[in-house]
């Protein structure tokens, strides 16, 4: 794809990464250092990673993770992929959000990725 923003990340912006995935900042963050991880071979979709793609992908979360539970107070992570246009992927090369997440950052956060449609959000009473 030409003219794609994950091709060629600027260096300056790389925050970790390793021979087959870099982590960004997302440049519309939902949360205070919302992030990216994104591999650096150009596909659309999470299932065409190769497996070491996907180990990769796995040690950059975990990496990033490290990074902000040193540096901020973070309550939880919400962790997303947007696979395919009819789940919101806007930009076609696979990409994975590392959202942190904060005590009250929304008056109720049960459900959690579930959001996606807001409707289904919420377990009904009593279960879960």
């Amino acid at each position: 794809m030409t003219n794609c923003p994950f091709c060629n990340p600027e260096p300056e912006d790389v925050l970790w990464q390793d021979e087959n995935v870099y982590v960004i900042r997302d440049r519309y963050p939902v949360s205070p250092s919302h992030s990216l991880v994104v591999p650096f071979r150009h596909f659309e979709s999470i299932f065409e990673a190769t497996e070491d793609e996907l180990r990769s992908i796995a040690a950059a979360l975990s990496a990033r993770r490290r990074q902000l539970a040193e540096t901020l107070t973070v309550n939880g992570f919400n962790i997303g992929i947007n696979d395919g246009r009819a789940a919101g992927q806007t930009i076609p090369h696979a990409h994975v959000h590392l959202i942190p997440r904060y005590d009250r950052d929304v008056p109720d956060p049960s459900g959690g990725v579930r959001g996606v449609i807001p409707e289904k959000q919420k377990y009904p009473v009593g279960e879960c």
